[in-house]
C-alpha cells in the first residue's frame, strides 16, 4: 500500500515538473499595441504671423468746385471753372508691403472631423505707404476767343494703413487628423490716414496782363481708426502635439473716407487790372479714398494641451 502511494506521488511530481518546464520554455505573450488617439485640437493657442498685403482699391477721387468770385469777376467765371476742372479727377494710388504680428485663439474639436474656434490678431504694416500725383490743364479763356490761357493743377494724394487687426470666427474640416482646412470671417479694424494737396496756376498772356499768372495751393488730411469686416480661409498643420503651422488668405474692407482737401484761392502776383495780393476767386476741394485689401501670410502657433498622455500599449 505504501509503495503504491509513493509511486503515485512520484508520478504527480513528474507531471507537474513537466508542465512547469513547458511554461518556462513558452514565449511570453506579445504586447497588444493600440494606436494613439487622434490629435485633439481643443484648447487655447498663441502664435506669430508674417506675410504681405496689397490694396484692392487703387485710386482716390478728388473733386473741386468754384465757390466764390472777387474783384468784380462773374461767378462762376471761365477761369474759376477751368481751375476747378484741372483740380478734379482720379489719382492712381496703390499700397502694399510687409505685414507681421501675433494672434491668440481657442479651438473646439467636435467629432472626429470638425473644428470651430475664434481668433484675434493684430499686426503692423511696413512699406504700405502709397503716394501718387495727377496733372491737369484746362484752357481757361478759349470760350471768350482768347485761347492759350490755361489753368493747371497738380494733385498729390498720400494714403496709408498703419496697422490692422481682426477678430474672426473659424470653422474647419480635418482632412487628416493633423491637417485642418478652414474658412473664417468677422470684424476688422485698422489705423488709416490720407492726405491730399493741390497746387496750381493760371497761365497765359491775358492772365499775365490781368494779374501776373496767379498761383493757388491747398491741402487737407484725415487720420483715424476704421472698423469693417474681413473674410478668408487657410490650412493649418499640427506637426507636433503642441505646434502647428498655417498659411492663410484674408480680404479686409475698412470702408471709405471723405475729407476736405482745402480751399484753393488764386492770388494776383503782379500789377495789372487787379492789384497784387488780391484774391481772384475761391475753390473748394474734397477727396475720397477707400481702404480695402488682401493679406497672404504664414504663421506658427503653440497649443496649450494639459491633457494626460495617452496609454499606447497593453499587455
Amino acid at each position: 500500500m505504501l509503495r503504491r502511494l509513493l509511486l503515485a506521488s512520484a508520478g504527480a511530481i513528474a507531471l507537474s515538473g513537466a508542465a512547469l518546464a513547458a511554461d518556462l520554455t513558452r514565449p511570453p505573450p506579445a504586447p497588444v499595441f493600440t494606436p494613439p488617439p487622434p490629435p485633439i485640437w481643443t484648447g487655447f493657442y498663441i502664435g506669430l504671423n508674417a506675410g504681405g498685403t496689397w490694396t484692392s482699391s487703387t485710386s482716390d477721387d478728388v473733386t473741386t468746385v468754384p465757390i466764390a468770385a472777387f474783384t468784380g469777376n462773374t461767378f462762376p467765371g471761365p477761369t474759376s471753372r477751368a481751375a476747378a476742372l484741372a483740380a478734379t479727377g482720379t489719382v492712381p494710388v496703390s499700397e502694399g508691403g510687409f505685414i507681421g504680428g501675433g494672434q491668440v485663439g481657442y479651438n473646439y474639436q467636435f467629432g472626429p472631423s470638425f473644428v470651430a474656434g475664434i481668433e484675434a490678431d493684430i499686426q503692423g504694416i511696413a512699406g504700405s505707404h502709397g503716394s501718387s500725383s495727377r496733372f491737369g490743364a484746362v484752357d481757361a479763356l478759349s470760350s471768350l476767343g482768347l485761347p492759350g490761357n490755361f489753368a493747371t493743377a497738380l494733385t498729390t494724394v498720400d494714403s496709408n494703413v498703419d496697422y490692422l487687426g481682426t477678430v474672426r470666427g473659424r470653422l474647419g474640416w480635418l482632412f487628416t487628423p493633423t491637417l485642418l482646412l478652414y474658412g473664417d470671417g468677422g470684424l476688422a479694424y485698422g489705423g488709416v490716414s490720407s492726405e491730399t494737396s493741390i497746387s496750381g496756376q493760371n497761365i497765359g498772356v491775358n492772365l499775365g496782363l490781368c494779374c501776373g499768372n496767379p498761383t493757388f495751393f491747398s491741402s487737407g488730411s484725415l487720420s483715424n481708426t476704421r472698423v469693417g469686416w474681413t473674410a478668408g480661409g487657410g490650412v493649418e498643420w499640427l506637426f507636433l502635439p503642441n505646434w502647428s503651422l498655417k498659411v492663410e488668405y484674408l480680404y479686409y474692407d475698412l470702408g471709405s473716407i471723405t475729407y476736405s482737401a482745402g480751399f484753393p484761392a488764386p492770388i494776383a502776383r503782379a500789377p495789372g487790372v487787379i492789384a497784387p495780393g488780391t484774391v481772384i476767386y475761391a475753390l473748394a476741394s474734397q477727396a475720397s479714398t477707400r481702404f480695402d485689401g488682401n493679406i497672404v501670410r504664414a504663421g506658427i502657433n503653440y497649443h496649450f494641451n494639459w491633457a494626460p498622455p495617452p496609454v499606447v500599449a497593453k499587455y
